[in-house]
């Protein structure tokens, strides 16, 4: 057995302790650090695998718990697109060979994969907004084209679906069994991989869904930030934000040393090497238990993968305790979650039968989200990642609305800068919806220190 093969077996098959409610007494706590399952200190390898995220045992997530007297209103779920082939390659290296056709003989494996490729093989005509129209529904090449949903990013996602399924519809009946379009809302950036990940997820949700009651709508941003896209400030806050990351790259001997090595290796200059993003590429090797790439000059081995790897948690640390990431997530996740809370009110009011908001998107949709949320704890979104809000009514006090927050199917409402005082001021296991409208329609802009309190003025004048 090898040594990534028993870190496999490690981290997915040692049990979490659940209490018979299904809460783990430390469920509020599981994006912090799990002393049966983290290793101490940064461990790149663990840190590694979390990210692939490797379908395996059945998870246990904590949506839809809410006490009796609260009925689920609305759902609105953000994902990543599962496990995809690379977007770069390892110059002068032979690109890994992953099969991207779908067959139900190799793992990983899902009861519902065969029933999914032959439903989405009927929706050829399917009716998207341009030019979503002309994407594969499935993925589909012997060899992976680049960027393309693998067969475990499908699995990944006929889990999300069928989990969520079991949840919202069988147990809280969020949709009647004969739902209308007008209660489903879906939008995908136009990439292949948003679009696949979508329907399967869909697809695990809604088993044999009716093509002519789904409509996908296009994202042109990843920010999905619709008609306010333009906002000067938070390029200027992204422009900072990348010479602190060069700067921190260039003080890391080790990894400096890394690439040049491995730039050795593939008889190209060290520059050249680095343009090329080889961690991309190296993850697929990893996750996908493929030999990292060998030429006549040697291989490129797991230290270098590790040192990589071991350089971008600690990017991801300094980038908590410096504020340009900040002011970036603040101004890009707010067109979208101002949309959010959009359908959140008129779902409040009955002014709207929408019950399930489904937008596939990317690590850059979901990262400025988390951050702006005030999750600094959270990790960077995993291949498949999700992040749920869902919208409760207290049926004692019908005019109550309630949020809570989930990341990956732990509980992080209490965690969020809006919510995170509240807990000792009202009982109950979620927070009042005026909180969240309140955080992101002024507090969040507030946050930015440039005296504004709508996004035009704050997208044009400097804060902090």
């Amino acid at each position: 057995m090898d040594a990534l093969t028993a870190l496999l077996l490690l981290v997915h098959l040692i049990p979490v302790s659940v209490a018979k409610n299904g809460v783990s007494s430390k469920s509020r706590k599981r994006i912090m650090p799990d002393p049966v399952t983290e290793p101490p200190g940064m461990d790149p390898l663990y840190e590694a695998l979390l990210y692939c995220n490797i379908p395996s045992v059945a998870e246990r997530s904590m949506e839809g718990h809410a006490p009796h007297h609260f009925k689920l209103v609305s759902v609105h779920v953000f994902i990543r697109h599962g496990d995809r082939y690379p977007l770069y390659v390892i110059p002068k290296t032979k690109r890994p060979e992953i099969d991207c056709t779908l067959v139900a003989n190799r793992k990983p494996y899902h009861p519902k994969l065969e029933a999914f490729v032959s439903h989405m093989s009927k929706g050829s005509g399917a009716s998207f907004e341009s030019p979503l129209h002309s994407l594969p529904l499935f993925p589909n090449h012997p060899l992976c084209e680049m960027g393309e949903l693998t067969q475990t990013g499908v699995v990944q996602h006929l889990q999300n679906g069928q989990l969520l399924r079991d949840i919202y519809l069988k147990k809280h009946q969020l949709l009647p069994s004969d739902w209308s379009p007008d209660q489903l809302y879906l939008e995908t950036t136009g990439k292949s991989r948003t679009l696949q990940s979508g329907l399967a997820l869909l697809y695990g949700f809604l088993p044999d869904f009716d093509w002519k009651k789904v409509y996908f709508r296009h994202q042109p941003s990843a920010l999905f930030c619709s008609g306010s896209c333009y906002c000067p400030m938070r390029n200027h806050y992204l422009e900072k934000e990348q010479r602190r990351q060069y700067l921190l790259r260039l003080k890391n001997g080790q990894l400096e040393r890394a690439y040049g090595e491995m730039a050795k290796v593939v008889d190209i200059p060290t520059k050249q090497l680095r343009a090329a993003n080889p961690i991309d590429s190296l993850l697929c090797h990893f996750c996908h238990n493929l030999s990292f790439p060998c030429t006549g000059n040697g291989c490129i081995d797991m230290e270098h993968f590790k040192a990589i790897k071991t350089h971008q948690m600690e990017d991801e640390r300094e980038r908590r305790e410096k504020k340009l990431y900040l002011g970036y997530a603040l101004l890009g996740a707010h067109p979208i979650l101002n949309q959010t809370v959009g359908r959140m009110l008129r779902a409040a009011e009955g002014r709207s039968e929408e019950v399930f908001a489904l937008y596939s998107a990317h690590d850059v949709t979901l990262s400025p989200v988390l951050s702006a949320l005030g999750l600094t704890e959270a990790r960077f979104p995993r291949f498949a990642a999700r992040l749920i809000f869902e919208l409760w009514q207290d049926r004692d006090e019908p005019r109550e609305h309630a949020v809570r927050v989930l990341y990956n199917g732990v509980d992080v409402t209490f965690h969020t800068s809006f919510c995170q005082d509240h807990r000792r001021r009202w009982p109950k296991p979620m927070c009042p919806l005026d909180n969240l409208v309140r955080f992101v329609r002024r507090d969040m802009l507030v946050a930015l220190g440039s005296g504004s309190t709508n996004y035009y003025d704050a997208c044009h004048r400097k804060g902090f």
